[in-house]
C-alpha cells in the first residue's frame, strides 16, 4: 500500500519486522528530524515498544474505515469566551416592489432580482411553473457551454414549482423565495438524486438523505432546479465532466470550489445558487465570475448532509447577484436542526437599512497603499464616503496576528481524516488530478502531520480569534481589497463572515471585486452596507453579454 511510503513514523519504520533493534533505532532518529525533532540512541529504543503498540492500534481501527459523514466531537466555536450569541429574532419586513411588470425581452427575466421574482410570483403575473420552466429552459442552453450543471433535477423543479402555485391559489405564501428557482452545489445530498461531490470516485453515489439547506429552502418554497458543479472534492474548478467556465471570458475557469454556484448565477441561468467555502471557495469564484458572495460566520448554517472537507473550516452561504437576495436567502438557510455539531442558532434581524453617520468602517492603508492610485477599490472608499460614511484608514496587522500558515496544518490534516478511507483503498488514483498540489498528494503527505502538531496549531488559533475579535471590536466593516494580505486565511480560521462583491472590471475584462470584513453573527451589518454601495453603483447589475440572449 502506497500508505507504507508517507507515514514516515508509524508505519514504515515499524512494519519491516526484519530490522535489527540498531536500524530501527536509527529509523527513528532520522524519521524524526521530519518533526523538527531530535531524538538521542537510548530515547529512540525507549519509544519502540510504544511506537509497536500505536502500530497494533491504528491496524485494529483500520479493519473499519470511516465514512465521510462521521462526525468530528470536538466542534470548533469562533466565539471568545463569555460571548453571548442573541437568539432574539425580530420580524424582516423585505422591500417586495409593488408591482413588477415581465420584460419585453424574456431574457431579461434572467437578471431579475430576487424581490423582483417575489413579486412577480406574489401578484401572479408569472407562475412558478412557467418561471422554473424559463429557467430550466436556460440551463439546458447554457450548461453545457459552461460545464456549470452536474445533475438537472427537472421532475423535481417542475413538481415543487407546481405545488408552489398550488398553495399560493388557497393563499398560502412562504416568503421572498416562494417559486423562485435555485442551485445547490452538489455537495448537498438530496434524496433520489446523485451527490457526486464533483469527483469520480463518487461520480455515481446517492446519499438516502436530504441536506439541512435543502430542506430549509425546501419549507421556504424554494424550487431546485440544478445540482451544480463543483471542483473535485471542493478544490478549483476541475470536475468528473469538465472544467467550469467563467461566463465572462470562456477561455478561463470560474474558479472554485463553488464554480457552478457562482458561473450559473453570474450568467442568468438560476436566480440564486448555494455554495460553501473552507478557504476560499465562495470568494473567489464569487470574483472570477462577478458574483455576490455572502461566507457567514463558522457554524451559523448547519452542514447536515454536506460533504465533509474540514470539520472546523468548511461553512455554508449563498452565491446571488446582489447582497439583498443574498440577505434574503441567509435568513431562510440560517440555523441549525441539532445534526451538526459546530452550528449554532442566532440572530439575524437585517433591515438593509444602515445609519451612515453611525456605523463604523476602516479600510487597511497598508493594503490599500500597494494598490494604484486609480485602482477601482479606491472608488468604493469614494463612495462610501459620499453615502455619508466616515471611513477610517487604519494598519491591518495581519502578518503579527498570523505569523504562521496555521490553516495548512489544520485544513490538511482534517481534510486527510474525512478522505481517510479514499486513500486507503486507493480509489484516489481516480480523482481528476494527480499533480502535486492537488488532494490525492495533499492526503497522503498529510499522514505525517502529528497530532500534537494539529492540536497546537487549533491552539495558535484561539489566539489569533482572540486577536481578531479584539481587533474589529473597533469596526462594524472592514474594507479590504479582495486578495490582499493573509486576511483570507486569517478570517476563514476565525470565522469571521465577509461579503465579497463586484467593483468593476480589470484591463481585461474580467470581474474585479472587495470584501466587507464583519464581526461574528453579525452578516446583517456587511450586508446592509454591501447593499448601501450596490444601490448607488451599478457595477452588480453589469451581466455577461453572451448570457444576455
Amino acid at each position: 500500500m502506497r500508505l507504507l511510503l508517507t507515514a514516515l513514523l508509524c508505519t514504515t519504520l515499524l512494519g519491516v519486522q526484519s530490522q535489527t533493534r540498531d536500524d530501527s533505532i536509527q529509523q527513528i532518529r532520522n524519521n524524526a528530524k521530519w518533526y523538527d525533532l531530535e531524538f538521542t540512541d537510548a530515547e529512540a529504543d525507549s519509544m519502540l515498544g510504544n511506537l509497536n503498540n500505536y502500530l497494533l492500534l491504528y491496524k485494529s481501527m483500520h479493519k473499519t474505515l470511516p465514512a465521510n459523514d462521521i462526525p468530528f466531537p470536538f466542534a470548533f466555536n469562533p466565539a471568545p469566551s463569555g460571548m453571548k450569541v442573541s437568539t432574539k429574532r425580530e420580524k424582516i419586513y423585505w422591500d417586495i416592489p409593488l408591482r413588477v411588470e415581465l420584460p419585453a425581452n424574456r431574457n431579461e427575466l434572467a437578471f431579475y432580482s430576487i424581490p423582483q421574482l417575489a413579486s412577480l410570483i406574489l401578484n401572479k403575473i408569472i407562475s412558478s411553473v412557467d418561471l422554473t420552466k424559463f429557467f430550466i429552459d436556460r440551463l439546458k442552453k447554457w450548461g453545457d457551454t459552461l460545464e456549470c450543471v452536474i445533475t438537472l433535477t427537472e421532475d423535481l423543479a417542475m413538481k415543487q414549482a407546481k405545488q408552489a402555485d398550488e398553495e399560493l391559489k388557497i393563499g398560502i405564501y412562504r416568503g421572498p423565495l416562494h417559486g423562485i428557482p435555485y442551485g445547490l452545489k452538489d455537495l448537498f445530498a438530496v434524496k433520489g438524486y446523485k451527490t457526486t461531490w464533483g469527483s469520480t470516485p463518487y461520480k455515481d453515489q446517492v446519499l438516502n438523505m436530504d441536506s439541512y439547506v435543502y430542506k430549509k429552502l425546501k419549507d421556504a418554497g424554494a424550487v431546485l432546479c440544478a445540482k451544480l458543479s463543483m471542483g473535485a472534492l471542493a478544490n478549483n474548478n476541475k470536475w468528473f465532466g469538465g472544467e467550469t467556465k467563467n461566463p465572462w471570458d470562456l477561455k478561463q475557469g470560474s474558479s472554485g470550489s463553488s464554480a457552478g454556484s457562482a458561473s450559473a448565477t453570474a450568467a442568468g441561468l438560476l436566480p440564486f445558487a448555494i455554495g460553501t467555502e473552507t478557504l476560499g471557495s465562495i470568494v473567489s469564484p464569487s470574483t472570477r465570475c462577478g458574483a455576490t458572495g455572502l461566507r457567514p460566520t463558522f457554524g451559523t448554517v448547519s452542514r447536515y448532509g454536506a460533504m465533509v472537507l474540514c470539520w472546523s473550516l468548511d461553512k455554508v452561504g449563498p452565491i446571488c447577484r446582489s447582497a439583498e437576495d443574498a440577505a434574503i436567502v441567509y435568513a431562510f438557510i440560517h440555523g441549525t436542526d441539532g445534526n451538526d455539531p459546530g452550528a449554532i442558532r442566532h440572530t439575524f434581524n437585517y433591515s438593509g437599512k444602515v445609519d451612515w453617520s453611525k456605523i463604523r468602517i476602516a479600510y487597511p492603508e497598508n493594503f490599500f497603499k500597494r494598490l494604484n492610485a486609480d485602482a477601482p477599490e479606491w472608488k468604493v472608499i469614494e463612495i462610501y464616503r459620499s453615502l455619508g460614511a466616515t471611513v477610517q484608514a487604519i494598519n491591518f496587522p495581519d502578518s503579527a496576528m498570523y505569523p504562521v500558515n496555521l490553516v495548512s496544518i489544520i485544513l490538511n490534516a482534517e481534510s486527510a481524516a474525512a478522505f481517510d478511507e479514499l486513500t486507503r483503498t486507493n480509489r484516489d488514483d481516480l480523482i481528476e488530478r494527480q499533480d502535486r498540489n492537488f488532494w490525492p498528494n495533499s492526503f497522503r503527505a498529510a499522514r505525517t502531520i502529528p497530532a500534537v502538531e494539529y492540536i497546537n496549531a487549533n491552539r495558535y488559533r484561539s489566539i489569533l480569534c482572540s486577536r481578531m475579535n479584539d481587533f474589529m471590536k473597533n469596526y462594524d466593516v472592514l474594507i479590504v481589497p479582495t486578495f490582499s494580505g493573509r486576511q483570507l486565511s486569517m478570517t476563514n480560521l476565525t470565522g469571521h463572515p465577509v461579503v465579497c462583491m463586484p467593483i468593476g472590471f480589470n484591463q481585461t475584462g474580467s470581474p474585479l471585486s472587495i470584501t466587507l470584513i464583519g464581526n461574528l453573527y453579525d452578516e446583517a451589518t456587511i450586508l446592509a452596507a454591501a447593499k448601501g454601495f450596490q444601490d448607488k453603483t451599478e457595477h452588480n447589475k453589469k451581466h455577461p453579454e453572451k448570457f444576455k440572449n
